[in-house]
């Protein structure tokens, strides 16, 4: 059997044994130390836009918090991009909260203005104006932030910008990840760079991250035994994950490079090939980090449809992937409303993620073009 090539392992750079073993030396084995300060203060440097960090074990405790900081309470509505991971919506149940679909537009395969305020319009009629958006960057690509942020202030509702996907990806220049009234990142094993688990939550108020801070260590009050006003969680990133975290920061840019790689490897035969078609960036504002590449198959157009050559590359122990089932179309959010035109679903069932991996050789690299050639 041929040895697997993964959609997008993790990548050490080398200087992570570096803080592990600082970590070790001086026993902050513990959610708090040195590394987890230095690496918020590594991501507020990277970022730029005078953000603050606040690091936590995962981008779903992240987008929980900030729904917290939003006052988000049971029976809220908040709107939520459709096409992406269910860890972006999850969190508004954890909070009794029920989350409403929008569907994607075509260019960036984001969050649709046009189904987005439909729904606003649409939920102020019926005496539940929305209490947050969260916008996602799919698969590293920057949503329509102009649009979107311009809807969000027009009708006065707070902006979550889901950049799980997006560390290193820009708009009109500014680094994804400060587009919202509070980010979200994401560290996870398969991300363009990881701390293993982890996450983020990015603010621009000071105050935002010293609550994040105060909530995620179990909200304990200031005094001398444990006591508690607030509910609290267990949301910390420790200061062992912090330092591969750190470590990983600084190949960040050659990632997003290698990644960007990736897709121009790609494009380079696919583009010939009828009926498949290559996402990428629709106009010189997107710089797009290209965590994963991906394609559409129009099985009109293309010698195979999306299953068949999912299975083809799977038989050759190379790993792909669909694209995130639409939200609205999952078991667990049947009941919940949707506003679009049914774009997520034809992506749905055309989109097909590529080998994208950092660490990708130039022979893995030939096999999967041959397969790929061979199938289509």
């Amino acid at each position: 059997m041929k040895e697997k090539i993964w959609l997008s392992s993790p990548h050490m750079g080398g200087a992570e044994l570096k803080y592990i073993n600082q970590a070790f030396e001086e026993n902050w084995i513990s959610p708090l130390g040195p590394n987890v300060n230095g690496f918020e203060n590594d991501l507020e440097l990277f970022l730029g836009e005078n953000v603050h960090v606040a690091a936590l074990m995962s981008g779903t405790s992240a987008i929980h918090i900030a729904l917290i900081l939003l006052n988000v309470k049971p029976g809220d509505e908040v709107l939520c991009q459709s096409l992406t991971f269910s860890a972006s919506a999850n969190p508004i149940v954890y909070m009794g909260a029920s989350p409403v679909f929008i569907d994607s537009e075509d260019e960036t395969w984001n969050i649709s203005p046009v189904a987005l305020e439909e729904a606003i319009v649409d939920g102020i009629k019926r005496g539940k104006k929305p209490k947050a958006i969260i916008a996602v960057c799919i698969y590293g690509m920057p949503y329509k932030v102009d649009e979107i942020r311009a809807i969000a202030d027009k009708y006065q509702i707070p902006l979550i910008d889901d950049s799980a996907e997006a560390l290193g990806s820009m708009y009109k220049g500014i680094k994804c990840g400060t587009f919202g009234d509070l980010s979200i990142l994401s560290f996870n094993g398969n991300k363009i760079i990881t701390s293993s688990g982890g996450g983020a939550l990015v603010v621009k108020n000071r105050k935002y991250k010293d609550k994040a801070v105060f909530l995620s260590t179990q909200a304990k009050d200031a005094a001398p035994h444990y006591q508690h006003s607030e509910l609290g969680y267990n949301y910390r990133l420790s200061n062992i994950c912090a330092g591969i975290g750190r470590g990983q920061m600084e190949v960040l840019n050659d990632r997003v490079i290698q990644r960007r790689q990736n897709h121009e490897f790609y494009a380079s035969f696919l583009s010939e090939l009828p009926g498949v078609t290559l996402f990428s960036e629709p106009n010189e504002d997107y710089f797009c980090n290209y965590w994963l590449s991906v394609i559409l198959i129009d099985p009109s157009k293309a010698k195979r449809d999306r299953d068949s050559v999912r299975e083809g590359m799977l038989k050759e122990n190379i790993e792909v992937r669909p694209l995130w089932k639409p939200l609205h179309l999952q078991p667990v959010f049947k009941t919940s409303r949707f506003y679009g035109t049914g774009v997520s679903e034809k992506l749905f069932t055309q989109g097909l993620c590529l080998p994208s991996g950092s660490n990708l050789t130039e022979n893995e690299k030939i096999h999967i073009k041959n397969v790929l050639l061979n199938l289509l």
